[in-house]
C-alpha cells in the first residue's frame, strides 16, 4: 500500500494515477470534502491531521511501503511530519511538488520569504489590501493591519464556519470578508479587485494549479501592487513535479527494494 498525503486537486490526480497503475492507495486529507472527492474516485481516504508518530503508526499498521507527500506547497507542518514518519517507519519518501509559475519581480511585484514580511509591507501601504493567502495565517496580517487608519484589510477565504469564527475572533468585519470557493478565473479576480477597490494583493507562490497566474494577470490589468510569498523549499527524499514522475519514481524505488 502507498500512503498519500493529499487534499489538493493535483494531489487527487496523483493518488488516482497510482491507483490506475495497480497500486493500493490510502489517502490522508484534512477535510470531509477532500475525502469525498477521493472516495468518488474509488480511493480509500481518511480524515484528520496526523502527528509524525501517528502517521508512522498508521503506515506500519496498514503495511504501507511508501509515503507520497502531495500536500499543498505551503503545508510545511504536514511535510515535516511526513519526512519524520518515513524515518520512523523506515519507508521511502517521495515529495510531489507542483510546478512553480514563472514570475519575474518588477516595480509592481515584490517577493518575500515569510508571511510576517508580507504583513510588514502591507502595513506600510496606504489603501485596500486583499489577502488571498487563506485563513491559517490570517492572524499574522490581522494583528498588524486591522487597526491602521490608512489600511483596509479584505480577507478572501473558504466559506467555512471555522473561518468565519476566526474572523470574528480577530476583529475582521463582515464587510471585509470574501467567503468564496475557488478556483478563480482572472476575470473573477479582476471583478473582486474592482468591487473592493483593491490597491495591493497578497498571495502565495502556489503554482499555476493554485491559480496564482490568474491573480497576477488581473492585478496587472488593473495596475495593482502585488506581494508574493515564496514557497518553502523541499530538499528531502525524492522530489518530483509531475504525476508521471511520481509513478516512475515509485517503480524505481520498488525495484531497488
Amino acid at each position: 500500500m502507498i500512503f498519500v498525503i493529499a487534499g489538493t486537486s493535483d494531489a487527487r490526480e496523483v493518488a488516482v494515477a497510482l491507483k490506475e497503475e495497480g497500486y493500493s492507495v490510502l489517502a490522508s486529507v484534512v477535510t470531509e470534502s477532500g475525502a469525498k472527492s477521493l472516495v468518488d474516485e474509488g480511493l480509500e481516504a481518511r480524515v484528520g491531521r496526523l502527528t509524525s508518530e501517528e502517521m508512522s503508526d498508521l503506515v506500519k499498521e496498514r503495511g504501507a511501503y511508501l509515503i507520497v507527500d502531495a500536500s499543498h506547497p505551503f503545508a510545511e507542518e504536514a511535510s515535516k511530519n511526513a519526512v519524520t514518519a518515513s524515518k520512523l517507519a523506515n519507508v521511502p519518501y517521495i515529495r510531489y511538488e507542483r510546478q512553480s509559475s514563472t514570475i519575474e519581480e518588477n516595480e509592481r511585484i515584490t517577493f518575500v520569504s515569510s508571511y510576517e514580511a508580507a504583513a510588514d509591507l502591507a502595513a506600510a501601504h496606504k489603501g485596500v489590501v486583499m489577502l488571498t493567502t487563506g485563513s491559517k495565517t490570517l492572524a499574522t496580517f490581522a494583528n498588524k493591519l486591522i487597526r491602521l487608519p490608512d489600511v483596509r484589510m479584505v480577507a478572501r477565504m473558504l466559506p467555512r464556519q471555522d473561518n468565519m469564527e476566526l474572523c470574528s475572533q480577530l476583529g475582521v468585519e463582515q464587510k471585509n470578508i470574501v467567503a468564496i470557493q475557488g478556483p478563480f478565473s482572472h476575470e473573477l479576480n479582476a471583478a473582486l479587485y474592482k468591487q473592493y477597490g483593491v490597491t495591493l494583493v497578497i498571495t502565495k507562490e502556489s503554482g499555476k494549479i493554485g491559480s496564482v497566474d490568474d491573480k497576477l494577470q488581473a492585478a496587472k490589468e488593473l495596475n495593482l501592487e502585488v506581494v508574493i510569498i515564496e514557497r518553502p523549499k523541499q530538499h528531502v527524499g525524492y522530489v518530483v513535479d509531475t504525476k508521471e514522475a511520481v509513478i516512475q519514481t515509485t517503480k524505481t524505488i520498488l525495484e531497488e527494494t
